[in-house]
């Protein structure tokens, strides 16, 4: 009778075993162990690296999705003081799924918007799984405007699959207040930072994402719409969804090189789930490069810029014999 083999294990999982040992054994017997558990995490560190080298973009998606990645209001709590929470959108509710009020980043006066998903069943229903409603992008401009009248830069946090689709979003005309966010964020008269830091799905995302920057975390996804989705529209079955994730082009760095993204932020070795501060941490030296005072830039300016931004963005190519040239 063959003996049955216990499966082979992985780098990454041998040496997380052995530094889990090394931290129960300095515990139960007091011994310093630290030197050895430092090198075994710079081995882990290089073994991760590796693995995150060969992520495909479907890999990646399913990082972005992972429900210890921290959220807006993670960020919030790490990056951000004296946040006063505004709420409501003066015209039917106030939509869980965008949270977003007044704070300050390192001494300045900032407006910060974001996406909320939940952690768990009660807190996803609470935010609706992270999906706005029209509400929702109401108050988003809302806060908007009064940043604008305040003359202080605002800060998007995008982590959406999309728009809440559901009937009641729709006879709240989802669609209209995705649209008039678009209009009204190329008017702002004050620089605009929008940063995916999960998924950046469809017009969710957009209703957002109309920044003087556009800021990607490593394992973030943007796109026109899920892979999901994108699979049951070409291919009639989701299960296509790695083959919609490879042609949709929607990682960080396919996106850096195509002009849409403006920086991509480096996450821990593992994801941004393996150790919320360093990506907090991370995140906020690359807000730091970025947001400028309005009195630094003219509205005009800053309008234009934005503007400018978003005509640059697509490649095409002319056919000669039609244009004649």
């Amino acid at each position: 009778m063959a003996r049955k083999t216990e499966p082979k294990k992985d780098p990454v999982t041998v040496l997380r075993d052995k530094i889990a040992e090394l931290q129960k054994l300095s515990q139960e017997n007091h011994l310093d162990v630290n030197d050895a558990i430092l090198q075994l995490k710079k081995k882990l560190d290089v073994a991760l690296r590796k693995n995150a080298a060969k992520l495909s973009p479907w890999d990646r998606v399913l990082l972005a999705r992972s429900p210890g990645r921290p959220y807006t209001l993670d960020y919030v709590e790490l990056l951000f003081t004296d946040f006063v929470e505004l709420s409501g959108d003066r015209r039917f509710s106030d939509d869980k799924a965008i949270v977003g009020g007044f704070a300050k980043f390192r001494g300045e006066p900032v407006m910060v918007i974001g996406t909320q998903k939940g952690r768990d069943t009660k807190s996803n229903l609470f935010r609706n799984f992270g999906w706005p409603g029209a509400d929702g992008y109401r108050k988003a401009l809302r806060l908007m405007r009064l940043a604008d009248k305040a003359g202080v830069p605002i800060v998007t946090f995008i982590d959406t699959p999309g728009a809440y689709p559901g009937i009641a979003s729709e006879e709240r005309h989802v669609g209209e207040a995705i649209a008039v966010n678009l209009r009204e964020m190329f008017a702002l008269r004050v620089p605009v930072i929008s940063i995916i830091i999960g998924e950046g799905g469809s017009g969710g995302a957009l209703g957002l994402g109309v920044g003087n920057r556009i800021l990607m975390m490593e394992n973030a996804y943007y796109s026109v719409i899920t892979p999901e989705g994108c699979a049951a529209i070409l291919w009639k079955d989701r299960k296509f969804a790695p083959q919609a994730a490879e042609a949709l082009q929607l990682t960080s760095d396919r996106l850096l090189e195509l002009g849409v993204a403006d920086e991509i932020i480096l996450e821990p070795a593992g994801g941004a789930h393996c150790d919320r501060e360093a990506a907090a941490t991370a995140l906020g030296e690359a807000l730091a490069r970025h947001p400028e005072q309005p009195q630094k830039k003219v509205a005009v300016k800053l309008i234009g810029q934005r503007c400018e931004k978003f005509r640059r963005i697509g490649h095409f190519v002319e056919d000669a014999e039609k244009t004649g040239k």
